[in-house]
């Protein structure tokens, strides 16, 4: 007798006659004779009772075929045969033309999901055959139940399912001084530490790019200026060596001697001493220069994954005071506002900015100067982004301006995907740790389900009771992702678990990463909270204070149910403002097939990051701010600010200034700016011409449209998908604008 069943997907199941009974019932409706209850019976009793204890699938259809063609109803065997071959020619049929989409590669929301990724190239179609045949695997093989179904019915999206299988964490932040002060191995060659800002400025890239192919999300390093600026002063000592040999004098007073500043001077009026130690800070300044153009050309041009993508990289920087330090943020931020190859925009590393008072933010302090060019440089490139250390959830206790690593307390971001700062097993810092999945949650879909109550408050409550079953499943999920991360072993991530992670000294190559990876975190994403709102109420957070208020009770709801998680599966969970890009228009397509078009809700192609104030909203940047700024502090797995503004930047720092000046005052995280740069690949013309289409000065068509499409760059709005372009097209500025909040 048959007890359970074997699915096609690897999943064992009680049996169920009834699916039998509607088979054969469907293929008798397809016949001129048409139902035979009792032959139907018959069949469905016989195999019940003569099956064996466990049978697949298809072995249960072979033998329906077998009693179909014994009975005398040859005409049903015929159709259900047929039925059955054409199943297996659809589902055939779904992977093939998945996989010819890529063959031909067609721009699509499969072959455009990572803007970043060029999926035309060889290896680009390599990574998206291995993508779309693992994820149905992972489904199959990796979740449970309730986890598949979740995903199945548009409930939470898994983000980087396709690299499920590797064990694979998300990203890191590099402590970059364990690679310079010791060097590493990689694959067949060895790194000695270095002893030069050049070589520094090398292995920093080496770094980033080496890791990336160990991690399937992106690399950042914390403190840049500070691991750098040791570099600085050893190459500065090297130039006095040449100058001793040069002039043949003993010049050791000036290895050590005070430097207030790393800056290039005309040595015409200087002599002795002073011209030689002049020289040396330009002959050093020159250097630095030329390391940190190195360094941003390398990030732009050396592939990983294959080969198919540059390394998706972030650099915290800013807050080192020292003559070194501030020389290495002077030149790095020197060498963006110059640009890469013929003056094009660098698309990586993300540059960002940590705004700290005290240190660089206000006129009176030390690196002020540097706040205005780092300034200055954003309007014209877009970067660096702000991390505002002054926020109330980005202080730490332990940090000390007079203390020289005082860079291990402050928060680094990989820019707005991953935040990692609060830490249950460990100190309170970013260095050496990451995130290690997230899941994002569509709230959306749980408020349409909501919609037929009349009632607000019974509205309200059945949501946020939906929310709570989607919660549980969601945590459930990122713990059973852990638990299978966790057996992965150390020689798997041969730079990552001998360098980087925090802990990973203590491990040995055949040990698992189990004992460290917890001080990671497991971010539970949420899209589209304007839209859950406008189902929900009528009206999105931006346009009703009653909107705002039930938004903030939402997400606040969320992140104590996070740490109502972090306490009973012992992980570090977190509450990530997900930027949406390949999900932006995800959960909305399948939303808009089951629900039809919801004006206001589903009548656009994509569903609004996180808590943004709807990107087509008209309304003020101080508007924008004061309604998006309270979430900050809620999401602690990562979230942005930014501000879209029209016409060009380049001469106009001072908005860039008023952005962080808004961040400053409504205790936001992370924040940045949005605007429009084109430049014509021919003669290099730039403008901020929304529309340019063709050079004003050459006449080309070959324009570099550069935009922001999350919190990163892309240098071409080619491979945005559909959903990201549309929710490009309706973009407004928020300088100005309608500021009524009802």
């Amino acid at each position: 007798m048959i007890q359970t069943v074997i699915k096609r997907d690897g999943r064992i199941v009680g049996f169920n006659d009834q699916k039998i009974k509607s088979a054969i019932r469907k293929a008798m409706l397809h016949t001129d004779k048409g139902e035979d209850d009792t032959l139907i019976q018959k069949i469905t009793d016989h195999i019940a009772t003569k099956g064996k204890s466990q049978m697949s699938v298809e072995d249960i259809q072979d033998v329906v075929e077998i009693q179909l063609m014994k009975s005398a109803r040859k005409d049903v065997a015929q159709k259900y045969i047929a039925y059955r071959n054409q199943r297996s020619i659809a589902r055939k049929a779904k992977t093939r033309d998945v996989f010819m989409e890529i063959v031909n590669i067609q721009k699509n929301d499969i072959t455009r999901e990572n803007a970043n990724m060029n999926a035309d190239t060889p290896a680009g179609m390599m990574m998206k055959f291995a993508s779309e045949s693992t994820k149905p695997f992972v489904d199959d093989y990796l979740l449970s139940d309730d986890v598949r179904d979740a995903v199945k019915q548009n409930y939470i999206h898994i983000h980087d399912k396709d690299y499920y299988p590797t064990k694979s964490l998300t990203c890191v932040q590099h402590p970059l001084d364990h690679i310079l002060q010791q060097g590493f191995t990689a694959g067949h060659g060895s790194s000695r530490p270095a002893k030069r800002i050049e070589t520094a400025a090398v292995l920093a890239c080496i770094s980033l790019e080496t890791c990336q192919n160990e991690m399937h999300g992106g690399q950042a390093i914390p403190a840049f200026d500070f691991y750098l600026a040791p570099y600085v002063r050893l190459s500065y000592k090297e130039e006095i060596v040449n100058l001793e040999k040069l002039t043949n004098e003993n010049l050791s007073d000036l290895k050590d001697a005070d430097i207030d500043d790393f800056i290039e001077k005309d040595l015409t009026k200087m002599q002795s001493h002073e011209r030689l130690k002049q020289h040396a800070i330009n002959k050093t300044v020159n250097r630095v220069h030329q390391a940190m153009e190195a360094f941003i050309h390398n990030m732009n041009t050396i592939h990983s994954r294959g080969g198919n993508q540059v390394v998706f990289s972030s650099i915290n920087y800013g807050t080192d005071t020292s003559a070194e330090g501030r020389c290495v943020m002077r030149e790095l931020l020197k060498s963006t506002y110059e640009g890469v190859g013929n003056g094009e925009t660098a698309i990586f590393p993300i540059q960002i900015w940590k705004k700290k008072r005290g240190v660089n933010y206000l006129p009176k302090d030390r690196n002020y100067d540097l706040y205005k060019l780092a300034c200055k440089v954003t309007a014209r490139r877009f970067f660096p982004n702000f991390l505002n250390l002054d926020a109330t959830f980005n202080q730490n206790e332990k940090w000390h301006a007079d203390d020289p690593e005082r860079y291990k307390w402050e928060i680094a971001t990989m820019g707005c995907r991953t935040r990692v700062f609060e830490n249950r097993f460990g100190e309170k810092t970013s260095i050496g740790r990451g995130n290690l999945s997230f899941t994002t949650i569509n709230i959306v879909k749980l408020a349409i389900e909501c919609m037929s109550v009349k009632d607000k408050e019974d509205r309200i409550n059945l949501f946020f009771s939906k929310l709570d079953s989607v919660l549980e499943i969601t945590a459930k999920q990122l713990d059973e992702r852990f638990q299978f991360q966790k057996t992965a072993f150390a020689k798997q991530f041969p730079l990552l678990m001998t360098k980087l992670w925090s802990g990973c000294e203590k491990l040995d190559s055949d040990n698992t990463i189990e004992s460290v990876i917890n001080q990671g975190t497991l971010g539970i994403g949420f899209i589209g909270l304007a839209e859950c709102l406008k189902a929900l109420i009528g009206k999105h957070h931006g346009e009703s204070e009653n909107a705002q208020k039930l938004g903030l009770k939402i997400i606040d709801y969320m992140r104590n149910r996070a740490n109502d998680f972090s306490e009973h599966y012992q992980h570090n969970y977190s509450i990530l403002a997900t930027p949406a890009e390949g999900l932006s228009g995800k959960f909305t397509r399948q939303d808009r097939k089951d629900f039809g078009i919801i004006p206001g809700v589903t009548d656009r192609e994509y569903y609004t990051n996180s808590n943004h104030v709807p990107v087509y909203y008209k309304c003020s940047a101080l508007h924008k701010a004061e309604v998006e700024g309270p979430y900050h502090e809620m999401t602690r797995g990562g979230h942005i600010f930014y501000v879209e503004i029209d016409g060009d930047a380049t001469h106009n720092p001072q908005v860039i200034m008023s952005v962080v000046d808004m961040m400053d005052k409504y205790n936001m995280g992370y924040g940045s700016v949005n605007h429009n740069r084109n430049r014509c690949m021919d003669c290099g013309y730039e403008n901020a011409d929304p529309n340019m289409d063709i050079c004003p000065k050459c006449g080309s068509a070959h324009i570099d449209k550069l935009q922001r499409i999350t919190g990163y760059l892309v240098g071409t709005t080619d491979r945005w998908n559909h959903a990201k372009l549309a929710e490009l097209n309706d973009r407004v500025t928020h300088i100005q604008g309608n500021n009524s909040n009802k």
